[in-house]
């Protein structure tokens, strides 16, 4: 087997734990080998304790970035130099780039999603959306949503003991976007069907329909599903939800989170390389892992 390691090969990294079982060396080593980009990329087990030296590495060792994934990207905002607009507004980052010493924070959760919608060839810019739950990955898929056009978006969560810091965080992002964001209780079912009945799209943003829930659905009212509305859902595993399913048998265009892992991937990784990553090459990694 030929060593493809040079004197000149560039590291990119993922901080989190635990993180053996990520896909994302495989795919972006793919990426890297396809086009010829001498680099690699390698995960270590960081937690927040090690965080600080781990981030500082990246200068040290000039590397190309890394990924952050849980624990890891609330915590890495103070760490940075600059943030994004995005990772400003979210208060997390999930991929550090590096220029000349300079670490700048961004958040590409939300420009995989929007991008994965493009698969199912659905547009929301200017249109108003339903999202269920207020979680890191559906506020990263607010704010984008936010800044990329999205008219109006109403949350739904639980009314627990989370629910104020969730709207005060909610009129945040609305006042700093040009987006009408609005905050409401999962239980109050007249005003999901209501708000619903006048989105584009409907997300689940939710951990409902996975291990161990994987037999139950963020809704139970699947007559306010419609054949024009798209219902996505930020689970992969299983790649077809109750939830997807039920939407499936209405008519309803779904899509999975395999998009949004694959494009915010691909988002980080053209942020390092100024290249695009190959996704034909790549998405069956995603696909088969």
């Amino acid at each position: 087997m030929e060593n493809t390691i040079t004197g000149h090969t560039r590291l990119a990294a993922l901080f989190a734990t635990p993180i053996r079982h990520s896909v994302s060396p495989m795919i972006h080593n793919t990426a890297f080998q396809a086009l010829g980009i001498d680099a690699v990329y390698l995960a270590f087990e960081v937690g927040t304790d090690g965080l600080e030296k781990a981030i500082d590495s990246i200068r040290n060792l000039d590397m190309l970035g890394a990924n952050l994934s849980m624990p890891n990207k609330i915590a890495a905002v103070e760490y940075m130099d600059e943030l994004s607009e995005a990772a400003r507004l979210i208060g997390a980052v999930n991929t550090i780039t590096n220029i000349d010493g300079a670490l700048t924070g961004h958040n590409t959760d939300g420009t995989g999603f929007m991008r994965s919608l493009e698969d199912i060839d659905v547009d929301i810019i200017g249109k108003k959306i339903t999202i269920i739950g207020a979680g890191g990955a559906a506020t990263a898929i607010i704010v984008q949503a936010a800044l990329d056009g999205v008219k109006e978006i109403t949350v739904y969560n639980r009314k627990d003991e989370f629910y104020e810091n969730i709207k005060e965080k909610l009129a945040y992002i609305s006042e700093n976007t040009k987006c009408s964001i609005t905050l409401n209780d999962l239980a109050d079912k007249d005003k999901l069907a209501k708000d619903v009945k006048e989105s584009t799209l409907l997300l689940n943003a939710t951990g409902v329909g996975m291990k161990p829930l994987e037999n139950q659905t963020p809704i139970q009212d699947f007559s306010i599903i419609r054949p024009d509305l798209a219902v996505c859902d930020v689970i992969y595993t299983p790649q077809e939800t109750e939830f997807l399913k039920q939407a499936r048998l209405r008519g309803a265009k779904t899509n999975n989170g395999l998009g949004m892992l694959l494009y915010q991937g691909a988002a980080a990784f053209e942020k390092w390389t100024e290249k695009e990553m190959p996704i034909a090459i790549v998405k069956p990694i995603i696909e088969n892992n």
